[in-house]
């Protein structure tokens, strides 16, 4: 083993003995627990999706212009569908 294993080796021992400590729960984060995982979200998300896999289909089987310029709309459509939900109650409100 040369110099520089040595070296390496201590590093990585120093990195074992050190231990990452957190503390159990913040205010700031108990008010975002939840992590985005609201109906308004996963509504948004879902017609989001469902959205670009068609613009993906379109470009791929064509180009279909038609169904690809869809999918845009249907991508507007679901974002302003979240963002209504959320103002609706179905959402988190921002703090």
């Amino acid at each position: 083993m040369g110099r520089d294993d040595h070296e390496e080796q201590a590093t990585m021992d120093k990195a074992a003995e050190q231990t990452v400590t957190t503390p159990a729960s913040t205010p700031t984060e108990d008010a975002h627990d939840h992590h985005g995982n609201t109906p308004a979200a996963w509504t948004a998300v879902v017609i989001l999706l469902i959205a670009f896999t068609l613009g993906a289909i379109a470009i791929v089987l064509g180009p279909n212009w038609v169904l690809f310029w869809a999918s845009v709309a249907l991508a507007a459509v679901g974002a302003l569908i979240g963002k209504v939900l959320q103002l609706l109650g179905f959402g988190t409100s921002r703090h």
